[in-house]
């Protein structure tokens, strides 16, 4: 796959289809993008090129630890710099959970860069907020406080960006323990910080003068609740809301954790919607 240098870091990257406007799009947690391929070929499949990457600190691109912003700020302007170099901005901008909200941020960081945003899964709320905070930073700052880098370097996550890219190992190994530990302090508090918002990541106010058209899809699970949904589709200006693509329960007794396999089984729903949506928006 090709690699880009965006602002000092290689991000690998892929483009799914050969014509028509671009859609960057963006996996949750901090998962590798080759889990949206399939996604990507059926709307692409439609008239668009789909521009998938692996974020930093993800799948094989590299290992960098930039406490400027939060973690979301850093990937809005990785993609967004990604997109430049790529010629294609402006482009529409979407993802899953944490891709959702790269997207969002996206959005308010560079909106002469976006056409529009196609997001599903969106998180919210405390409960999202303590437990992501935790799996996101809190893990990583203890690790790095009882083992050093070495603890960091051999956990699931980054022994796997390490497989993917061996570079990374070094890149990792070179850290200074303090100044890790202070990155992963400031994304968390970042983090934290949300959990009186309306979505993890942006404000009523940031949400209100997002002018590009959204279409949201919304979760059923504790950490992507319908509500969350509902919540921010009220906000964006210009938006359709989708809830019946999997499963509904009622907002007191939503899944624990969202079923892979029933969102796999989903896809073909999410290219037909999202494929509509794009047609609209190109047409206005």
């Amino acid at each position: 796959m090709p690699v880009a240098l965006v602002r000092g870091v290689h991000i690998n990257y892929e483009m799914v289809g050969t014509q028509g406007p671009f859609v960057a799009l963006t996996p949750g947690s901090r998962r590798a993008y080759a889990e949206l391929i399939n996604l990507s070929k059926a709307i692409a499949a439609n008239g668009y090129r789909v521009l998938l990457h692996d974020r930093r600190n993800c799948g094989a691109s590299d290992t960098a630890f930039d406490g400027s912003g939060s973690e979301h700020d850093v990937w809005a302007d990785d993609l967004y710099e990604l997109g430049n170099q790529l010629g294609a901005l402006p482009m529409y901008v979407g993802g899953s959970s944490a891709g959702a909200r790269l997207a969002i941020l996206y959005a308010i960081r560079h909106p002469n860069g976006l056409r529009g945003l196609l997001l599903w899964r969106v998180t919210g709320g405390q409960e999202a907020v303590d437990k992501l905070s935790a799996s996101y930073y809190g893990q990583y700052i203890k690790l790095a406080a009882e083992g050093g880098m070495q603890a960091v370097a051999d956990s699931e996550h980054f022994a796997e960006c390490i497989k993917a890219r061996p570079a990374n190992k070094e890149r990792l190994l070179a850290n200074n323990v303090e100044q890790f530990i202070q990155v992963m302090t400031v994304w968390r508090e970042k983090f934290l910080q949300s959990a009186t918002l309306p979505i993890v990541g942006a404000s009523e106010a940031d949400l209100n003068v997002i002018e590009a058209p959204a279409c949201l899809i919304a979760g059923n699970d504790v950490i992507h609740t319908p509500a969350t949904a509902r919540k921010a589709a009220g906000l964006f200006p210009n938006s359709e809301l989708h809830e019946d693509v999997v499963e509904k329960h009622p907002d007191d007794n939503l899944l624990k954790d969202w079923d892979r396999k029933e969102w796999r089984k989903a896809e073909p729903r999410l290219a037909a919607i999202f494929s509509a949506f794009l047609a609209r928006a190109e047409r206005h």
